[in-house]
């Protein structure tokens, strides 16, 4: 098989057996280079076992039929494991009757965590591990949970671990849709994603020319809509949460943000969850009413009127036969009072959301009914994809250009989902050109066998670098398109030039690390790698101390307050190991207060006068560490 220059540059390392991350952009033919690394590692390695983890589960099929098989079958054992086939549940077995086995990371990762001899794999029964999507590899992913049992390994000084190989068109570290974390680079952040994966990372340095060549980057915009001069509908819903507010009392030390933000709308889902804890109905189910409406303003603000209206009816049609008390019935009436005057106003289109108008306008200068055109609309939620999908049939000038748009989202079994078979059925009429506009959450942002675009249109979205370069790599036609559609100054704009500070900052901390000297860069990995093993041990520690003060499992009696002092913990503890464990040794026929010394906190009594029962806490740690 063949390879572009670039590609050989990168593999070059991988090919003398080291941990390499190859980065490279999408549609630069990562699969295709890790397909020809696999094929010289099974022709060079005795007892060769190559393992293919990926993160969705529709990508197993993906990589075997459209990459690893192509290239490998006629020679190798390849096996494609899903959640949908048996194989999952022996993939210990399936390993060591096979060359290659592609599978989901959650797969491999329960293998790993399980006892029984056919269903267990050890990191030492592979040869090579091919990562996908590899900056994935951070926090309490699956990937990073593999990651760490290899490093665990490695630093304990194991011998036979499997050569790494991780694929990404983004390494940057990501950030929350707030914005949390953005701001900068930690200091020694290159090194991390490395640290992670035990590996350096590739990228082409020689070959550029060819590379931009083969994948070109898009023509980046901004489309910039009109604020609206008014806005009577939104107003009207802020109003109605106004006598919300004041039906219900906050919490002296609670207060609400701006209404129509993600930040109100964490408030109300934390106000929810105190008036659940607290047995406040009323407060809980003022919440619940808030956030629909916040959610209708955000829905306002993005889409159109009425898609904010008719998300409101449909909330207040299921809640109309469960009113419980005068809560409910004061939810209710406030909604029927103001039914229609909303109807009315969402009908009325000089108020509508110029975003629509600006985004029908980026849909019409890219699409031409005698044009072969291409594009993916991406936005936020499966809701909002929807109401842009009929929102484009029913669009009579969009329909005149000649635009067939169907939706993509990831498979499942919930509201708005679709079916695997769906979905790929989607993509191969995108391909043919039966659909030329796909409308997509972000889903279709990474991994996808989706056909170049001429057009992405990022619509209502806050993501961060990684997302933004993932999306952007799918324009990836000659002179194509990537619009970014929002206000003058709006939030949308202000995220994306963050984006793309953090995606220079993240080639220059990748930069500073390929320089440096192997004994540097081995000494930083290592270094993290420590440090890493040590927040993981603490946490974990952490975890399993609050699980042992607040598990109790009762041996007499009925349940006991949650003893809080390790001391008294203890001090129980050597009582028992001098006694029979036996129900009959906790039952005391004398009343008795035990006082921790520490805290001066005491043991409720509890069960049938005269007789105290403690509970013994359940915990990981051996009673033998405790002295």
């Amino acid at each position: 098989m063949d390879l572009y220059t670039y590609q050989q540059e990168v593999v070059e390392r991988a090919l003398q057996g080291d941990n390499i991350i190859i980065w490279l952009p999408t549609g630069g033919g990562k699969t295709r280079a890790a397909v020809y690394v696999a094929k010289r590692h099974l022709e060079t390695t005795p007892r060769a076992k190559v393992v293919v983890l990926v993160n969705m589960v529709h990508l197993v099929d993906q990589h075997y039929s459209k990459e690893f098989k192509p290239h490998l079958d006629r020679d190798y054992t390849l096996v494609p494991v899903s959640g949908e086939t048996e194989q999952k549940d022996f993939l210990g077995k399936v390993i060591q009757d096979s060359n290659v086995v592609i599978c989901t990371a959650q797969i491999l990762y329960n293998a790993m965590t399980n006892d029984e001899e056919t269903k267990h794999v050890e990191l030492s029964d592979i040869t090579l591990l091919i990562i996908d999507e590899c900056h994935h590899t951070q926090k309490e992913s699956v990937y990073n949970k593999i990651m760490r049992c290899y490093v665990e390994k490695k630093l304990k000084g194991e011998q036979r671990l499997p050569q790494i190989l991780g694929l990404t068109a983004s390494p940057g570290q990501g950030c929350t849709d707030s914005g949390k974390g953005c701001g900068s680079r930690p200091a020694g952040w290159g090194p991390h994603i490395c640290a992670n994966l035990d590996s350096a990372i590739v990228s082409t340095k020689k070959c550029t020319t060819e590379l931009k060549k083969n994948v070109p980057r898009p023509i980046k915009r901004f489309d910039i809509a009109e604020k609206r001069p008014e806005d009577p509908f939104g107003q009207h819903l802020k109003w109605m949460m106004q006598e919300i507010h004041g039906y219900m009392t906050l919490p002296q030390d609670f207060t609400l943000r701006e209404c129509g933000t993600q930040e109100y709308e964490a408030d109300v889902v934390a106000l929810e969850k105190r008036g659940v804890k607290e047995n406040n109905r009323l407060l809980a189910q003022c919440a619940i009413h808030l956030r629909q409406y916040n959610d209708a303003l955000l829905i306002n603000d993005t889409l159109q009127m009425m898609d904010a209206y008719c998300y409101l009816e449909e909330f207040y049609n299921k809640k109309s036969t469960k009113a419980i008390d005068g809560t409910d019935n004061f939810l209710l009436g406030l909604f029927q009072e103001n039914k229609e005057e909303l109807r009315k106003l969402a009908m009325d289109s000089r108020f509508e959301n110029p975003k629509m108008a600006k985004l029908e306008s980026v849909l019409l200068k890219q699409f031409c009914p005698d044009e072969e055109s291409r594009g993916i609309l991406f936005s936020k939620t499966r809701g909002s994809i929807h109401c842009l999908n009929n929102w484009v049939l029913n669009n009579r000038a969009l329909q005149e250009a000649g635009i067939k748009a169907a939706i993509l989202t990831g498979a499942g079994n919930g509201n708005n989902s679709i079916t695997q078979n769906e979905q790929a059925d989607t993509i191969c009429k995108f391909r043919q050109g039966i659909v030329n506009l796909l409308i997509s959450t972000s889903v279709a942002e990474e991994g996808l066998d989706i056909p170049e675009c001429n057009l992405v249109v990022r619509y209502g979205l806050l993501t961060n670098e990684i997302s933004q370069q993932q999306a952007s790599g799918r324009a990836r036609a000659k002179d194509s398109q990537y619009s970014v559609v929002t206000l003058a100054g709006g939030r949308e704009q202000r995220r994306e030039i963050l984006n793309e500070h953090l995606e220079e900052l993240t080639g220059k901390a990748i930069a500073k690390v390929q320089d440096m000297s192997p004994q540097e860069f081995r000494a930083k990995i290592t270094e993290l790698q420590r440090q890493a093993i040590c927040s993981w041990k603490a946490a974990e520690n952490q975890t399993a101390e609050k699980k042992s003060l607040d598990t109790l499992v009762p041996v007499s009696g009925s349940c006991v307050e949650t003893v809080s002092s390790l001391w008294l913990w203890a001090a129980t503890l050597k009582l028992l190991r001098k006694a029979t464990m036996s129900t009959s040794i906790l039952s005391l026929n004398k009343t008795t207060k035990l006082m921790d010394k520490r805290n001066s906190k005491r043991v409720s009594r509890i069960g049938s006068p005269g007789k105290i029962s403690f509970a013994i806490m359940v915990t990981a740690t051996s009673t033998g560490d405790l002295k």
